[in-house]
């Protein structure tokens, strides 16, 4: 099988130098592997750091470079969609860290009849200190991040709603087309569920796994946070089934804060302080948590105001985001996003009948 292991990448000189290494020390056969990247017009070094691994011997069948005037994420993914030939199509992140064998396990469980696979794909933190971390632990921590089966490493194999550094057989995109490129942060959601609907299902597998760089300072995850929240927001107005429930917890928090801190105003205060205490209980445990299955460091005393920090930023983004769809409604109302969808999919059937 020959596969196309994709990635997009903006103004992600520093980060992608490790992916690289990894790529290139891949077990599976190189001239089986088609390396496709997609620079949306970086403006530092991004773009002469994909033009040196094109120009270094490893071996590849190809090396392609891409170049994207919009920084869209959905748009990038379809730029590399309709680039790759391969049999395989790995989404691969520009913040990842691949093993050795992450291409053959991948290709090795789709030859057993899968049609989507992935593996866990737990955080790590570059430049190692005390508060990063720190930081890694509330990213690592479902009370902290995210519920979702795939942020964990796999003990069996399992059947989930979305997946990060998926895995698809060429046919999968071939029916379902491309990304909605009017989407932001949750354009895999949509397009998990849309394979889904057609019928595909997404496999997880114990023996795949890759990882992500967390933000490595607060500031910066606080920002994700917000924006993750926002585009969740967003998206009920576009897809509101790719959604699940828990995708709402933050903002849940948020609006029984505000509602119940006027309740306090109106001097009923007994119900907030309910809940800050129930809310703290679970802030402590998890706390405790994390100083249990992670090395201790001295910095772990601020995660008990780490976690709120989080909740909030992404409730509130979430608020916004909900506030904004009149307005973003119209903003993508002439968009051209099903058309491309449609495009990516003639595009990948045409590259199919020509191999």
């Amino acid at each position: 099988m020959v596969v196309s292991l994709c990635m997009i990448a903006y103004n992600e000189s520093e980060a992608i130098q490790g992916l690289f290494s990894d790529i290139a020390l891949q077990d599976y056969p190189h001239n089986k592997i088609e390396v496709v990247f997609v620079d949306s017009m970086s403006t530092d070094s991004t773009y002469e750091r994909m033009e040196e691994f094109k120009n270094t011997d490893y071996g590849f069948l190809d090396v392609r470079i891409v170049q994207c005037a919009k920084r869209n994420q959905a748009f990038s993914w379809n730029a590399a969609l309709m680039t790759a030939t391969g049999d395989v199509i790995i989404r691969v992140d520009a913040h990842a860290r691949i093993p050795r064998n992450f291409v053959s396990r991948n290709v090795y469980n789709i030859k057993q009849g899968e049609n989507v696979v992935g593996g866990g794909r737990p955080n790590i933190s570059s430049n190692v200190s005390s508060w990063k971390m720190t930081l890694l632990a509330a990213e690592d921590s479902l009370f902290g991040s995210s519920v979702a089966a795939y942020r964990r490493p796999s003990v069996e194999k399992e059947y989930l709603d979305s997946l990060f550094h998926a895995a698809y057989r060429r046919e999968v995109i071939a029916t379902v087309g491309g990304f909605n490129e009017n989407l932001g942060r949750t354009e895999d959601n949509e397009y998990h569920y849309r394979i889904r609907q057609a019928g595909y299902k997404l496999c997880c597998c114990p023996d795949i796994i890759s990882y992500q760089h967390s933000r490595n300072t607060l500031k910066n995850m606080i920002r994700q946070k917000f924006s993750n929240g926002r585009w969740i927001g967003l998206t009920v107005s576009e897809c509101p089934g790719c959604l699940s429930y828990f995708h709402f917890a933050p903002f849940l928090f948020v609006i029984a804060l505000l509602a119940l801190s006027f309740v306090a105003f109106l001097g009923h205060p007994i119900f907030l302080y309910v809940f800050l205490l129930i809310y703290g209980m679970f802030d402590f445990v998890n706390t405790v948590g994390c100083c249990t299955v992670k090395n201790i460091q001295p910095q772990f005393i601020f995660l008990p105001f780490i976690f709120p920090l989080l909740h909030v930023s992404y409730g509130v983004g979430t608020i916004i985001g909900l506030l904004q769809i009149p307005f973003w409604r119209r903003k993508i109302r002439n968009s051209h996003a099903k058309e491309h969808i449609e495009k990516v999919r003639r595009k990948v059937i045409k590259h199919t009948v020509q191999r």
